[in-house]
């Protein structure tokens, strides 16, 4: 097989893995050719880190190839990766898949990255599916209001802005009319969806507004959501609606009011738990996940302990740890730091909570019969996110329904019926 003459690396969320698609149809577009596309994350220090180590490792094993780096950690800091002698071109945020970007010439600037803060629209790339994908996702907003004290990314994507409920549902409708079970909205702070649109709506407004206008969808999933700000709409929409995926992952970060104080989070930790217990009572079979950051600045064994015990409390299934990392123009940053040793530690014990919460929750799948997309021979993802290794024979993409019998501590163990 040849092999493709426009290669793009991706770091980070599902958001990116979007993004990269539509990346990918803007360069063929523009002509490019012979070329490795890096689209960063800024999420980490850790990130940025195998960005820079992939675009080294990129250059030597081609040499004649052009490299360009894009995404929020090429916006952030433009000059870092502008200073690398590997890259020829440097495209921020704003650019990276509008038409044109990639029509590179000798006179083009090296180094493209423009105010992200005046970007104002969101819906121009939304593309007709993610290649080679069980499911597929539709970004529904970009960019984030908030300035949660650790987060660089407002810096990498700007405010938040929303795409139009009718384009939503326009490409929700040619993507079931191209096979896709499975839709997953996705986008940088999902619940903030509508805010800056005529009238306000929220996200419960256009889930069930895709819901109802087009029937032909099996499963409506959401992608990582702020806990404060669920609203109504949506946790009746979890109570009536089956095809709405029993599944949230909850951007949590911590356990311990003061450091989400200092965080600057908008809810506490009775919050977390309130609304576990609402969700869960309206839906009983649904599971959560959660992002949770170990070592921030100034956290006691104390606070790490109410972080530790919040995995219990709210009863989660499947934890995504970050050991804190500082970002460069954060408030964070300039706090009292705790030792690198230290993060790392409490965050391996916040991951083997996480493994202990998943243990717990394969326990509960033995002797049910699991609605799963398939996602490649022998492998598959239940509604509520559970993955599962099975025996029998299914097309990538499609439904399903496979009867569990055990776990490997990772993975559903079961046969398709």
């Amino acid at each position: 097989m040849q092999k493709p003459s426009v290669d793009v690396v991706t770091f980070g969320c599902r958001l990116n893995a979007y993004e990269s698609e539509a990346i990918r149809k803007t360069a063929a577009d523009d002509g490019l050719d012979n070329a490795i596309i890096f689209n960063t994350c800024a999420v980490t220090g850790e990130a940025v880190r195998q960005a820079r180590q992939a675009i080294r490792r990129a250059r030597k094993e081609n040499p004649e190839a052009r490299l360009i780096v894009t995404g929020c950690a090429a916006q952030t800091d433009p000059d870092m990766f502008a200073n690398m002698a590997e890259v020829d071109f440097v495209i921020g945020n704003g650019d990276k898949a509008k038409a044109g970007s990639y029509a590179l010439t000798p006179d083009t600037t090296r180094v493209r990255v423009n105010d992200v803060f005046s970007v104002r629209e969101t819906a121009g790339h939304l593309i007709d599916g993610l290649k080679d994908r069980a499911r597929a996702f539709v970004e529904v907003q970009n960019g984030c209001d908030h300035r949660c004290t650790f987060c660089i990314i407002p810096y990498g994507r700007g405010n938040s802005r929303s795409a139009a409920a009718g384009d939503i549902v326009a490409q929700t409708q040619r993507l079931v009319a191209e096979g896709y079970n499975e839709i997953v909205l996705t986008g940088v702070d999902l619940t903030s969806w509508g805010a800056d649109l005529p009238g306000t709506p929220q996200l419960g407004h256009l889930v069930v507004r895709i819901l109802r206008n087009v029937p032909e969808l099996k499963r409506l999933r959401l992608s990582s959501i702020d806990a404060a700000e669920i609203d109504d709409t949506l946790l009746r929409a979890f109570a009536e609606e089956e095809r709405l995926a029993p599944y949230l992952h909850l951007s949590l970060q911590h356990g311990d009011d003061l450091i989400l104080k200092r965080m600057k989070r908008r809810h506490l930790r009775a919050d977390s738990i309130r609304l576990v217990e609402s969700v869960r009572r309206i839906r009983p079979d649904i599971a959560f996940g959660a992002d949770m950051i170990a070592g921030f600045p100034t956290e006691s064994e104390d606070h790490f302990a109410n972080a530790v015990s919040l995995v219990d409390d709210c009863d989660l299934s499947f934890l995504h740890v970050f050991p804190y990392s500082p970002r460069p123009q954060t408030p964070a940053a300039k706090m009292p730091q705790l030792p690198r040793p230290l993060i790392k530690e409490r965050a391996e014990r916040l991951r083997a909570k996480g493994t202990e919460a998943l243990t717990r929750h394969l326990d509960r799948q033995a002797g049910r019969t699991l609605s799963c997309v398939v996602e490649k021979p022998g492998f598959a993802r239940a509604a509520d996110f559970t993955e599962v290794v099975f025996e029998g024979s299914s097309v990538p993409g499609q439904l399903a329904d496979i009867a569990i019998h055990g776990h490997d501590g990772k993975h559903a163990l079961g046969a398709s019926l």
